[in-house]
């Protein structure tokens, strides 16, 4: 069995990866990196093997092995690892590898590479005392190597070189150390080849250097044992320059002088370089198995790179020397070997583009856009002629970018954000969309794994909700005048506040600069005039504005630029020249700065444009390298020339090519009269002879990294915006899941919809229930709506009879549909909008089919109590099913307003109307009306505390429940009360209105005569008005009308009514305390207004109490008796005007007395017994009243008639027969009550007697008339006849009169 490709020397290995100190996060990233990579390897080698690859391209097993199973499994959660690595059970990335090396169905190459991803995850320090079962994940390791058989093979040292050097880079920094010079030799075996190579450089004159091997290839051209693969001395390498314009080797000389430091690295890298660059131009020829010819010397060659990658890490962005090679040679490399027909090959370059990625994304935006754009997007999209492996690899690659935490985020604010960018953001998303979605309803591996990238898009996404705030300070441009957008720059790149406005705002922009692109790819003019209109151009055009929008706008028809540009119109010709201005030509040839200048434009066919461009060309290039062109026209006279070599070189057409003699000859004399040198000239020849310059796009092939292309990249990159970091914010996830959210649903749903295997549902329900999480936190309503409409498909409730029960249960997937569903309703319900109705339509199926829990489906009513009633209402309503269906919707409907009392606003009039709609219609007692009823009562109750604004609202939707058929009322009375009971006493407070109080108290009063209701109706009434605690001015009268109900009622005893009694008359306290309140609190006249208003309260106080004295029952009138006349009594404290104490008497007093001696005569004793005790009781409250009430009433204009009306009254109490007789108690009270008014009345001066010829004589003429009727002897006992003499002689010799008795006795 084959062994490992990995270095013998473990030590110098292991000592290479501790040397390196990674931060957490840093090592983090990279273990997950060398995983990954050692996945993609193992999974690359299976693929070769007809056994494994074949089961791909049939397509139509749903299933892969379940040994490269476990390695996907692996590679898809090695990113979304939270904890430390110490912390993670080793045996869950190391056994999907040892089940390889131990499976009697891998072959040797199989084993050997798990056994090499074994080796460097040992190798690494992955693994050490403190990791979690270390011992038993080494004893597993140590079981599966050692049922292996080896064979030994010879190993190369060049990974432990490559190691040591590379593991050591942190410790450099960058200054150089210098030891003794000398050239640098590095010996190397690839496969039994020996190489040996020494570097020197030689600088050309006119910008160019040439980088030749001081010492030649032993023996001259060296050919691999393995392959046959001569590989050549390195290339000659033009010298291009860093960010700073600077030459990356003008320190070469120094760096002769140097070891083992930072020049051995770039020279091992140019070396590395150097064997893809000559496997590139090898020609495969017929061979019997070209893919293994292809893989042997770049995947060495990539496994260096990639060891170099994981050791340096993050510290290779400090050093320029290395940067620039990996920028410029060593990624062009990548992204020619990123087309490569091998899956090894393949898996390799994507495995450094990530490690690529994690430790140097800030320095490589320009060349990801490349990389994604012209290899991993393009080989995933499948077609144009790539294997389905090819595809496979591609898409796997980029599943994995999709994983990191920050990829996508870096992708759109860099490059989508970016106007002079693709939007690679977008094109992943539309690529990973298509690719999830297949063309039949046959569903593979392919379609799960870019389902798999798009849930991951998402999955960042709600892990980074909550993070991400900022205070925008960054200051955007009016977007009503000119912006010069292409080189507008941000405050400051690494402040969020400052580059999220930024980038959001550049992102609009580009929008419009798109839509221009499109117009002027159709008209030219019209797009220049658009452009214009949007602000994106000034309104006057000018040369600078329009070459830059030529320049950097990605997607223009280059034809039409050429066409442009050729124009013989001025500005055309001014466009020109600016825009041959943005071109940086130092430092290049004239080749190469050709290559750059055409690759932005089609050159047009007429020769006058051609010349015009040209010209403009040459003089831009003279103008920043004239070391050996002596003039302008000699660049012009030279690219022509370089263009017709390029026509007769690579034309089909041209049968007889031109030779390197010919070539010379023809460009003699035209560096200003003199010959160009010969070098420099045959440098040019072959450099068009080997690498054309393409003029035209094709096709396809413009996806194709073109070496121009790769030039105009390079000049890009030293202009272009710096990298943006985003620290893996939320910061611009709202405006990045507008653009993944439709095409994601769209794909879960057509995977889910074909999906067969459990693992498939489950991963398409966590997508689901991520994109709910986003939607609702970012408030894309529509994309919820959609998204659960797509569910309630799937969940087949709405296609089900009634006899599918057992279906919904046996299907899985619709059974988490379901389960998905109601998840996010839950979660989620507040954002979601119209697919409610979907939802509810799941939820009342599943109440059809009785698979609703008991709390939600279940009836309030009592079956066996109600059954009569209830197949009444059904031949009303229809059948009891449907009856039972309209309750569920109710009962939801009610769940719904209550959960949602911040939108009852919105709610309120539509359950309104569909309460009343029952109420009115349903004329027996039955479930719907009472759920309708109970429901409305729960809403007002629960509702009244949070919503004041709709407090009367919602109260005199209790009006419904007074107007219920009397069946329906009766039957529920009870309970209504019950309710009403709860409405008070939790949200009395809460009712200020006179409406809602009178809708309270009528249906309180209607209580009082229901035997059932009685109870809980006073309750409430007590809770009210005990103590004042809750009577108010507005519902006092109410309550004084409720509580005489309470008490007339026979209902819950005597013991109700007396209380009903108390409740009334202590409400007079109430009286008292608002009138001392009004007058310290209020102005004079509003307080007058308020004591008057109060006067008319206390009328209809005893005017009540008076009503409840004619009651039937003994103990309830007298107790109503004693109650009126504490009232009267204690009327003191109020402010009560005359007329109200007279209307008090007539309509009160004197009508209560008048009643209860016509009861005395006319009723039967049966109904009213011991009525002599009743009279009694009312002829003493009329003494005391008047006598209470005396000093007032004298006062009064009508005081004569009044005490006419008592005296009368008394007259008519002593007569009364009771029971067909007079009454003794009676004959003996009054006149004592007479005498003792008459008295008091004496005392104040009121009655006293008169001469004959004064008006006060009739008061006194009256009085005497009227009691002579009671007792003739109460004269002589009020007055002695020496009083009425001396009285007499007093007022005839004119003595002092009492006025007030004079003057109401005149008015009597």
């Amino acid at each position: 069995m084959g062994c490992p490709n990995r270095p013998s020397g473990a030590r110098e290995v292991k000592e290479g990866y501790e040397d390196c100190s990674f931060t957490s996060s840093d090592k983090h990233a990279t273990f997950a990196c060398i995983i990954n990579s050692e996945v993609g390897a193992v999974l690359a080698v299976m693929r070769r093997n007809v056994r494994w690859g074949g089961h791909y391209l049939s397509g139509n097993d749903q299933r892969e092995h379940s040994l490269i199973q476990s390695l996907m499994a692996l590679r898809k959660q090695i990113f979304y690892w939270q904890h430390q690595w110490n912390d993670t059970d080793p045996r869950f990335y190391l056994q999907p590898f040892l089940d390889i090396i131990q499976s009697d169905e891998t072959g040797a190459p199989i084993t050997g590479v798990a056994l090499s991803a074994v080796y460097k995850i040992l190798s690494v320090d992955m693994i050490d005392q403190y990791t979690v079962n270390a011992e038993s994940a080494l004893q597993l390791v140590v079981d599966a190597v050692t049922s292996c058989r080896f064979e030994r093979i010879a190993r190369n040292t060049m990974h432990e070189l490559v190691r040591c050097i590379f593991s050591r880079l942190q410790d450099f920094d960058k200054t150089y150390h210098p030891v003794p010079s000398g050239a640098i030799t590095v010996k190397q075996e690839v496969g039994g080849v020996h190489i040996e190579d020494s570097t020197g450089r030689n600088q050309l004159e006119n910008g160019s250097s040439i980088s030749n091997y001081d010492g030649q290839l032993s023996p001259g051209t060296v050919t691999s044992d393995a392959a046959g693969v001569p590989v050549t001395p390195l290339p000659s390498k033009t010298v291009s320059r860093d960010d700073d314009g600077k030459d990356a080797t003008s320190s070469g000389l120094h760096m002769q002088k140097e070891h083992y430091g930072i020049p051995c690295m770039v020279e091992i890298f140019q070396f590395l370089s150097s064997l893809l660059t000559a496997v590139e131009h090898i020609g495969m020829g017929t061979r019997a198995n070209s893919i293994a010819f292809d893989e042997d010397v770049p995947i060495f060659a990539l496994g260096l790179i990639n060891s170099a990658l994981e050791l340096s890490g993050s510290s290779l962005h400090h050093h320029p020397s290395l940067l620039h090679l990996i920028r410029d040679e060593v990624f062009q490399n990548f992204i020619q070997f990123g087309l490569s027909m091998s899956p090894l090959v393949l898996s390799m370059v994507f495995s450094i583009i990530l490690n690529l990625y994690h430790h140097m994304h800030t320095e490589l935006k320009l060349q990801l856009e490349a990389f994604f754009s012209c290899v991993i997007l393009r080989l995933a999209q499948g077609g144009n002629g790539h294997s389905y492996p090819q595809e496979e690899v591609a898409m796997e690659a980029l599943v994995d970018f999709c994983r990191q935490k920050e990829f996508v985020i870096d992708m759109y604010v860099n490059l989508d954000c970016d106007v002079t960018c693709s939007n690679v953001f977008e094109d992943i998303v539309n690529l990973l969309s298509k690719s999830a979605i297949p063309e039949d309803s046959s569903l593979s591996s392919m379609h799960t794994l870019a389902l798999d990238g798009l849930i991951a898009v998402i999955k960042g996404m709600t892990e980074r909700i909550g993070s991400g705030s900022i205070n925008s300070k960054g200051t955007l441009l009016n977007s009503e005048e000119h912006t010069p957008i292409w080189t507008v720059r941000c405050d400051d790149y690494s402040d969020p506040n400052h580059w999220v406005s930024f980038v959001q705002w550049r992102k609009l922009l580009k929008k419009s600069v798109m839509a221009g692109v499109d117009q002027f790819n159709t008209n030219p003019k019209k797009g220049l005039e658009f452009l214009q209109q949007a602000h994106l151009l000034p309104d006057k055009l000018e040369p600078q504005s329009v070459s830059c929008f030529f320049r950097y706008t990605p997607g223009l028809d280059k034809n039409l630029i050429g066409d442009f540009l050729g124009n013989h119109d001025q500005f055309c010709i001014q466009t020109l020249h600016a825009f041959a201005g943005t071109f940086d030509f130092r430092g290049m040839n004239l080749d190469n700065a050709l290559r750059l200048f055409l690759e932005t434009f089609r050159l047009p066919g007429e020769s006058q444009k051609i010349q015009r461009i040209l010209e403009a060309f040459s003089e831009r290039y003279y103008e920043q390298s004239p070391q050996i062109l002596a003039n302008k026209d000699a660049a012009l006279l030279l690219s022509y020339s370089l263009i017709l070599l390029n026509t007769d070189q690579h034309s089909s057409q041209v049968k007889r090519k031109m030779t390197e003699n010919e070539f010379i000859r023809n460009n003699r004399l035209i560096n200003g009269g003199n010959d160009l040198p010969r070098e420099y000239l045959l440098d040019l020849y072959h450099s068009i002879c080997n690498k054309e310059i393409c003029f035209t796009d094709k096709g396809a092939a413009s996806m194709e990294m073109t070496s121009s292309r790769w030039l105009d990249l390079i000049d890009k990159s030293k202009k272009t915006d710096p990298f943006i970091v985003s620290d893996c914010k939320a910061y611009l996830d709202r405006d990045m899941f507008a653009i993944v959210s439709g095409p994601t649903v769209a794909a879960i749903s057509v995977v889910f919809e074909l999906a067969e295997e459990d693992d498939v549902y489950q991963t398409c329900i966590n997508g689901f229930l991520d994109v709910a999480k986003v939607s609702a936190c970012y408030h894309f309503e529509d994309v919820l709506d959609d998204l659960v409409v797509s569910l309630c498909g799937f969940t087949i409730l709405l296609n089900l009879s009634s006899f599918d029960e057992p279906v919904l249960g046996e299907d899985m997937k619709a059974r988490m549909a379901t389960e998905a569903v109601f998840t996010i309703a839950n979660r989620y319900g507040d954002s979601i909008r119209a697919s409610w109705r979907n939802i509810l339509d799941c939820i009342l199926r599943l109440h059809k089919l009785g698979l609703l829990p008991a709390h939600m489906a279940s009836d309030a009513a009592d079956e066996s109590e109600h059954s009569a009633n209830a197949e009444q209402a059904a031949k009303q309503n229809g059948s009891p099913e449907d009856e039972d269906t309209a309750v569920f919707c109710l009962e939801l409907l009610i769940a719904i307003t209550l959960n949602n009392r911040d939108r009852i606003g919105l709610l309120w009039q539509c359950v309104y109307e569909h309460i009343t709609s029952i109420v009115q219609s349903i004329v027996m007692p039955c479930a719907l009306v009472e759920k309708a009823v109970f429901g409305l009562l729960r809403i007002c109750q629960r509702l009244l505390p949070y919503k004041e604004d709709l407090a009367d609202e919602l109260l005199r939707s209790l009006q419904l429940v007074l107007k219920l058929d009397a069946r329906v009322a009766d039957a529920y009375c009870e309970q209504i009360t019950q309710e009403i009971n709860c409405l008070v006493k939790s949200n009395a407070v809460h009712i200020r209105s006179q409406m809602g109080w009178r809708v309270i108290t009528s249906l309180l009063s209607i209580s009082a005569r229901h035997p059932e209701a009685a109870e809980a109706g006073f309750d409430s009434l007590f809770f009210i008005m005990s103590g004042g605690a809750h009577l108010l001015p507005v519902n006092y009268l109410l309550c004084m009308d409720a509580s005489r109900q309470f008490a007339e009622s026979r209902v819950g005893g005597a013991e109700r009514s007396l209380l009903a009694l108390d409740l009334m008359a202590g409400s007079l306290d109430c009286l008292v305390q608002w009138t001392h309140e009004a007058k310290k609190a209020m102005e004079e006249q509003d307080a007058a207004r308020f004591c008057q208003d109060i006067g008319e309260m206390w009328l209809r106080l005893v005017q009540g109490l008076k009503r409840v004295c004619s009651d039937q029952r003994e103990e309830i009138r007298n107790h109503a008796l004693l109650s009126l006349q504490n009232c009267l009594i204690g009327a003191d404290g109020i402010d009560l005007p005359h007329y109200l104490w007279l209307q008090c008497f007539n309509s009160v007093i004197f009508s209560m007395l008048d009643d209860l001696i016509e009861i005395t005569q006319v009723r039967s004793y049966k109904d009213y017994r011991n009525m002599e005790g009743t009279l009694i009781l009312a002829v003493k409250l009329l003494s005391k009243a008047f006598l209470q009430l005396l000093h007032w009433l004298s006062r009064v204009e009508t005081f004569g008639q009044l005490w006419v009306d008592v005296l009368t009254r008394m007259d008519k109490y002593m007569k009364v027969k009771v029971r067909g007789k007079k009454s003794e108690k009676l004959l003996e009270l009054v006149p004592e009550l007479l005498k003792n008014t008459l008295l008091v009345m004496k005392a104040r001066g009121i009655l006293t007697p008169r001469s004959s010829t004064s008006q006060g004589d009739v008061l006194w003429e009256v009085t005497w008339t009227n009691v002579n009727n009671v007792d003739p002897s109460l004269r002589s006992e009020v007055f002695s006849d020496q009083e009425l003499e001396q009285q007499s002689q007093q007022a005839e010799s004119g003595a002092d009169s009492i006025s007030n008795g004079t003057s109401v006795s005149t008015s009597g």
